[in-house]
């Protein structure tokens, strides 16, 4: 069953190579390129899973993400955080806004994909 995910990040060669990976493994992907649109289309949507760069205009991925746990329908919703930002304050901020995990770019295509498919696998696993 495919699933859709949630991909925000201003980058538009990041966006290509997401859909390009998770299109390959039959996902739906959406996307947003700042941080009003990524709330936007988690409301509207209800991605399984959601993807989120830190540095994006309107409102940064922390923002993104307090407003997603704040959110009752989306709260229960993975997020990966993905960001070139590597500094220990950076990735403590983002597990102190919930995020699940925090990854640095440059990344690993393959970690990433496996990532996504452990917690599709665990949220399918929770809901059955």
């Amino acid at each position: 069953m495919p699933h859709t995910i949630l991909v925000a990040d201003d980058e538009p060669a990041l966006l290509r190579l997401m859909e390009f990976l998770l299109a390959k493994q039959g996902h739906t992907m959406l996307t947003a390129t700042n941080g009003e649109e990524a709330l936007e289309e988690a409301r509207k949507h209800r991605p399984d899973i959601i993807v989120l760069d830190i540095m994006m205009p309107k409102l940064d991925g922390y923002q993104v993400a307090e407003a997603i746990r704040a959110d009752e329908d989306l709260r229960r919703t993975p997020i990966i955080m993905l960001s070139a930002k590597a500094q220990d304050e950076d990735i403590e901020r983002g597990v102190s806004v919930g995020v699940d995990t925090y990854m640095t770019k440059p990344f690993s295509p393959e970690e990433l994909t496996r990532l996504v498919s452990t917690y599709l696998a665990e949220s399918k696993s929770t809901t059955a």
